[in-house]
């Protein structure tokens, strides 16, 4: 059953809800609540009060906390867990593999790709503009990651990084 729900959910959400209008535009037209649904039945886990904004692309291997946001246009691929209070601003992307690149004597693009590594994000997180966050990242809780930035590293509880790529400008604490 769960099967069907997903692609019931996909069908929605990729046919009408991803480009509806985003949800603080002035038109109010049930928007947040239709890909909130539409995330219940696709994510791995969605939990109560989310918002997914428009254009956002995800894969059903996500789990989004509680009061946790998906940005307008941001682009999920494989395996991530997003915590509880969660902001992620315009256009994040968050990778979860990579192409292979060992071999010198294979065409990089025959070479297929790296094994997934996913992705964790703590709770309390923001997230600006156009981050990327790279495979195997854990992001720790009450972080903040500036616009901008390129997340190749784990980032420490309560830190503040910016950068590319990404480093500690300073904490929270």
């Amino acid at each position: 059953m769960g099967n069907i729900s997903e692609k019931i959910g996909k069908l929605i959400y990729y046919s009408i809800a991803k480009h509806m209008p985003v949800s603080f535009s002035g038109i109010k037209i049930g928007q947040k609540a239709l890909r909130a649904f539409c995330g219940k039945l696709i994510l791995k886990h969605c939990g109560k009060k989310v918002n997914i904004e428009q254009g956002a692309s995800f894969s059903s291997k996500v789990s989004l906390g509680d009061y946790s946001g998906i940005g307008i246009n941001a682009r999920i691929n494989g395996s991530c867990t997003i915590g509880d209070y969660v902001m992620m601003g315009a256009d994040v992307v968050v990778l979860t593999r990579n192409h292979a690149f060992d071999r010198i004597d294979i065409p990089m693009m025959h070479q297929g790709f790296q094994e997934e590594r996913p992705v964790v994000i703590g709770d309390d997180v923001w997230i600006g503009d156009r981050v990327i966050i790279m495979p195997g990242v854990h992001i720790g809780n009450g972080s903040i990651i500036g616009a901008g930035a390129i997340v190749t590293h784990d980032v420490p509880p309560y830190a503040i990084v910016a950068g590319v790529p990404a480093k500690v400008i300073r904490t929270r604490i």
